[in-house]
C-alpha cells in the first residue's frame, strides 16, 4: 500500500483520482484549505488535511510520510492574474519544496495544454475566447509553464500531464498522448485514470505530454 498526497484535494480530478487510489488499496490525503470540504473527502475515504498552499501552512508536514504527491490544485475560473502566480506557480513550487524536504521523490503535475509553449505577455493565447480572458488565460499558461519548469529542474521523479479542455463526460479509457497534440478535450475521469497509470508505470518518470481523448487505451498510449 502506498500513501499519496493530492494538493487541491477537493477538485474534480483530485477526487476522481483519490477514489481510484482508495479502490486499489492506497491511503490518500487530500490537501484542502476549506474545512467545509472535509466531509466530501471522508465520504470517499480520503483523509482531509487543511493546508493552504498560498498561506504560511506547513506543507512539508502535510505530505510527511507520503510515497508520492500530486499537484491538482489551481486558482480556478474567475481568478485574476495575481492568483495564477500565487497558486498555479507558487503553490506548485511549495509542494516541490515540501516533497524535497521530506524525501518524497515522486511528483505528478496536472498542467495544461498550451503550457509547453505559452504565449508571451500581450499576445493572444490559442483557445482564448475574449480580449479580457486572453490576458488572464495567457498568465495562467505562463504560470503553468514556470511551474512545470521548476519541477523538471527539481531533481524529483516527475511526470507532467497537460490535459486539453476538461469535461465531465464519462471516461472511455481511450486517449491520445504525445509531446504535442492539436487542441482537444478529455473527460476528467480519463485524466484521473492517466494519473493513476503514471503512478504505476516507472516509464512515465521524466516525461511531459499533452493529453486528449483519442482511440488508444491508456496503458498503450503512455510512454514505454
Amino acid at each position: 500500500m502506498s500513501t499519496v498526497a493530492i494538493a487541491g484535494g477537493h477538485g474534480k480530478i483530485a477526487m476522481l483520482l483519490g477514489a481510484l487510489l482508495v479502490d486499489r488499496g492506497d491511503a490518500v490525503r487530500g490537501l484542502i484549505r476549506n474545512p467545509d470540504q472535509e466531509a466530501d473527502l471522508r465520504e470517499r475515504r480520503i483523509e482531509p488535511l487543511l493546508c493552504d498552499l498560498e498561506g504560511d501552512d506547513d506543507v512539508a508536514a502535510a505530505v510527511r510520510g507520503a510515497d508520492a504527491v500530486v499537484f491538482a490544485a489551481g486558482a480556478g475560473p474567475g481568478s485574476g492574474e495575481a492568483r495564477k502566480s500565487t497558486m498555479d506557480l507558487g503553490g506548485a513550487v511549495k509542494l516541490i519544496e515540501a516533497a524535497r524536504s521530506e524525501g518524497i521523490s515522486r511528483y505528478l503535475m496536472v498542467s495544461a495544454m498550451g503550457a509547453a509553449a505559452p504565449p508571451a505577455a500581450g499576445t493572444e493565447p490559442e483557445g482564448a475566447d475574449s480580449a479580457a480572458g486572453d490576458d488572464v488565460f495567457g498568465a495562467y499558461l505562463r504560470a503553468k509553464a514556470s511551474a512545470d519548469e521548476a519541477l523538471r529542474t527539481s531533481g524529483l521523479d516527475f511526470t507532467i500531464v497537460r490535459p486539453g479542455g476538461l469535461t465531465d463526460d464519462r471516461g472511455t479509457g481511450l486517449v491520445s498522448i504525445a509531446e504535442r497534440l492539436d487542441r482537444g478535450q478529455v473527460p476528467r475521469a480519463d485524466v484521473a485514470a492517466v494519473l493513476l497509470a503514471c503512478l504505476e508505470k516507472a516509464s512515465t518518470i521524466g516525461q511531459s505530454f499533452d493529453l486528449t481523448s483519442g482511440d488508444t487505451p491508456i496503458a498503450a498510449a503512455l510512454p514505454r
